[in-house]
């Protein structure tokens, strides 16, 4: 059997890490008040990212993979020190174990906030592809690209295609083929409940709502995001929307962490950590016996 078809089926409980916006350049962006144009040092995001990297290896036994949603660097397309941020963040996450799968999630900076057919390519050539699916023990693990779902009116065909794969997938995922269904995009379908106002940090209400249903419907269990630097969400129906703080520049109370999440056959756990309580603890004992049930 090809190893891609053994994955398609449950064989007990495992688990993954998230995290989400290292976002090489912020912390000096933000702190000299310059979001657009500052940003030319990122010496404490490298520490933060090979922090995060170093407690992920440490772990035992391994996470079955590592994704980090989306905001990799600070720099958007064309902007001074995007090249040098992407370089310095491509050496620190080559030295992720390697037994652990890094699955990488496009987000606003990565893409530009109104995308194009330039900007999604240099993307797929620097990181890979912008959206995917992937299966591990049974579950169904689908890689959106929510700048489609912002704001497509510079790559409306692109749009079109990623859409079309989506419901490709929902379907695959509502015929229950899979133990779970997970998705993993940039920016949150809300922060806190389906019907807050439109801001900056989620999708627009009527978007929103057809995606929550969409996903509803075909049983997906969880959205994990990142985008808005601090950790938040709710629930819809019986969808779990998880808003992971980041590794990087934090914009609210939180500390610089990763998400540890739990996948046991009836339902998905997680917890966040900070990187220090990960690389210096490692992960509960309770979670620890959830990877021990059947």
């Amino acid at each position: 059997m090809h190893w891609a078809e053994k994955e398609r089926e449950w064989k007990g409980p495992f688990y993954f890490i998230q995290g989400a916006d290292p976002q090489f350049g912020l912390m000096k962006a933000w702190a000299t008040g310059d979001c657009d144009n500052g940003g030319d040092e990122w010496e404490q995001e490298i520490r933060l990212a090979e922090q995060a990297v170093q407690a992920i290896n440490k772990l035992n036994p391994k996470p079955k993979f590592f994704v980090l949603c989306g905001d990799l660097v600070h720099a958007m397309p064309g902007r001074p020190w995007r090249k040098e941020q992407t370089e310095d963040l491509q050496r620190v996450l080559r030295t992720v174990d390697s037994d652990i799968p890094l699955v990488l999630v496009s987000g606003n900076h990565d893409v530009g906030n109104v995308p194009t057919p330039e900007t999604i390519a240099e993307f797929q050539r620097t990181w890979g592809d912008d959206y995917f699916s992937f299966w591990v023990g049974g579950v169904l693990f689908l890689v959106l690209n929510s700048q489609f779902l912002y704001d497509a009116s510079r790559c409306p065909a692109l749009k079109q295609e990623h859409d079309h794969w989506l419901d490709q997938q929902l379907r695959i995922a509502g015929q229950r083929a899979c133990r779970h269904a997970v998705v993993f995009q940039h920016i949150p379908l809300f922060l806190q409940s389906i019907g807050e106002d439109d801001d900056y940090f989620n999708l627009t209400k009527s978007v929103r709502k057809e995606m929550a249903d969409k996903f509803v419907e075909a049983g997906v269990k969880a959205v994990f995001s990142g985008h808005y630097h601090r950790n938040a969400g709710g629930t819809y129906r019986n969808l779990d929307m998880v808003v992971s703080s980041a590794i990087g520049c934090q914009l609210g109370t939180d500390t610089h962490g990763l998400r540890v999440v739990v996948v046991t056959a009836e339902k998905i756990t997680h917890r966040y950590y900070s990187l220090d309580e990960l690389s210096e603890k490692g992960i509960e004992d309770d979670l620890m016996d959830l990877l021990k049930e059947n």
